[in-house]
């Protein structure tokens, strides 16, 4: 297939753009400057010079171009904001961009479409120790900041999956760990504050797993699903971070609450677990990165 891919520089994007190279896709892959362009090319990819927060802009740019697919993996997250708010980048992506992307489908003649989601949107709170599958409610509203991320995360699913010149799949991804994450092992990586005590238990999934899963997705998910992408070893933030540092960043749990109002709704007050037997069934895909 041929594959426009949005985000093929992040976390994500990097190991999805070789596993799609792999697999024998070609991929063209959004780039808004010229070192983001060089970066695509290193991965194998052709760049494709445009914003997707600029629809006129974007659907010039695709102008006499086609494509088989299209895969929305963009996110804000390399400088969050301390207070989230309604129109949070992440968000903005979320729901603007995703319509945009739609858009750039039609122009490209594109007959599948992929949109990154997250097991987050089951809502921020504690959800006991049954995993969650996907026929939980999704959507739900805790009445904090949190809720922006519900929402954003609602409207992109909402519009992917009411789009009908193309069929839409949503990936609800557990929390990342890997390369270019909070959780990064490399040497050198900037530490992310934790809660002291470990906090929240929640779904995770490495950022090699979550790139196979999207090429499996791509070749074999179905229209209007939603597919749990999570590994098999819930964890709390805590042991997480111990996993990859060995001394974490900990903090307080009042500080860490007063300090940045969403971690403490994502860190302490939730705890999520989340099955991924659907995917498997459907897709066929299992994690190789348990820890």
């Amino acid at each position: 297939m041929r594959i426009l891919l949005a985000g093929a520089t992040g976390a994500i994007g990097r190991p999805l753009t070789r596993a799609l190279a792999r697999e024998g896709h070609e991929v063209l892959a959004l780039a808004r400057t010229e070192d983001s362009a060089g970066a695509v090319r290193a991965l194998g990819a052709t760049p494709v010079r445009a914003d997707a927060l600029d629809r006129d802009g974007l659907l010039r740019a695709l102008d006499g171009l086609s494509a088989d697919a299209v895969v929305h993996q963009l996110t804000a997250l390399k400088a969050p904001k301390l207070r989230l708010t309604a129109d949070d980048p992440s968000n903005v992506l979320r729901t603007r961009g995703t319509a945009h992307l739609l858009d750039a489908a039609g122009v490209l003649g594109a007959e599948k479409f992929v949109t990154q989601s997250l097991v987050l949107g089951y809502g921020y709170r504690d959800h006991g120790d049954r995993p969650l599958t996907e026929d939980d409610p999704f959507g739900v509203r805790a009445g904090t900041v949190a809720d922006h991320v519900v929402t954003g995360l609602v409207e992109a699913e909402e519009r992917v999956f009411a789009a009908d010149h193309v069929a839409g799949t949503a990936l609800r991804y557990g929390v990342f760990h890997g390369p270019g994450t909070w959780f990064d092992p490399a040497p050198g990586s900037r530490p992310f504050p934790v809660p002291r005590g470990g906090g929240g238990t929640m779904a995770w999934v490495h950022v090699e797993d979550a790139a196979e899963a999207t090429v499996a997705a791509l070749e074999r998910g179905r229209a209007g699903e939603a597919y749990n992408i999570v590994d098999d070893r819930p964890a709390t933030w805590g042991a997480r971070a111990a996993a990859v540092r060995r001394r974490p960043l900990a903090l307080p749990a009042p500080l860490l609450r007063l300090a940045v109002p969403y971690l403490g709704c994502l860190m302490l007050d939730t705890h999520l677990r989340a099955s991924r037997a659907k995917a498997t069934r459907e897709l066929g895909w299992t994690p190789r990165h348990g820890g």
